[in-house]
């Protein structure tokens, strides 16, 4: 299962012509091209998930992202989004990421896009009482995290955690020499890597991404181990 190459073509269309004019003339691309393969992605994703990793799960009907973008706060008005992506979480917690997760979990991350498609896992810009908990949890174990933080496969496949807005100081109550320093200065827990066109237009999209999941599931569960969710066996 894969994208065909219209998909892409129907975003490169969207990022020329960002309009409701626009997107609803080409609808029935944006369904059949983009938003149907996606949900199946996302099933054929939760049947594998469920042999490896059975507390997370994937919604075909809500795992995908709207294609509407937040306009409230923002200068830019375009009213879509140039991308499709889609989520998968902890069966415990809610499917809300970034500032709205109080709820949420670590899990992960698809995005289709031409020339900007990505494969990621982990917590992306938690709220303030998620993030607290995380660094407790590596202040009191940093080694533990560490291991995986640093795992030289990690390292050379997705190019180790993320460093995006990053504290240049430490955080309150921690003192500067702490053996997780490193880590505790971090405000997101991410790792991920660039997909080509190619890859997300090819037959093999979904078991790449399988890969991928299978060898960032340590991270993602030390972090939702953290926040109180378990690992589990079964579905």
């Amino acid at each position: 299962m894969s994208f065909s190459p219209a998909a892409l073509t129907f975003f490169r269309g969207l990022r020329r012509h960002n309009e409701r004019a626009w997107f609803e003339a080409h609808r029935a691309q944006y369904e059949t091209e983009v938003r149907a393969p996606m949900r199946a992605l996302i099933e054929e994703m939760d049947v594998r998930f469920a042999r490896f990793a059975p507390e997370i799960v994937g919604d075909p009907r809500r795992g995908m992202f709207r294609i509407h973008r937040d306009i409230r706060f923002s200068r830019d008005k375009s009213p879509y989004k140039t991308h499709a992506a889609c989520w998968f979480h902890h069966r415990d917690a809610d499917r809300r990421v970034g500032a709205e997760s109080e709820g949420g979990s670590a899990g992960f991350y698809f995005q289709l896009a031409p020339g900007d498609s990505f494969v990621g896992a982990g917590l992306w810009m938690p709220p303030r009482p998620v993030l607290h908990r995380l660094r407790d949890a590596i202040g009191d174990d940093p080694r533990g995290f560490a291991r995986i933080a640093d795992d030289r496969r990690l390292a050379r496949r997705f190019g180790g955690l993320d460093e995006e807005s990053m504290l240049t100081r430490m955080p309150r109550g921690f003192a500067g020499d702490h053996p997780g320093a490193r880590w505790l200065r971090h405000q997101s827990f991410t790792m991920g890597r660039a997909l080509g066109d190619a890859q997300v237009t090819g037959r093999q999209l979904v078991s790449l991404l399988e890969r991928d999941y299978r060898a960032l599931l340590p991270l993602v569960r030390w972090l939702n181990r953290a926040l109180g969710l378990p690992a589990a066996t079964r579905r």
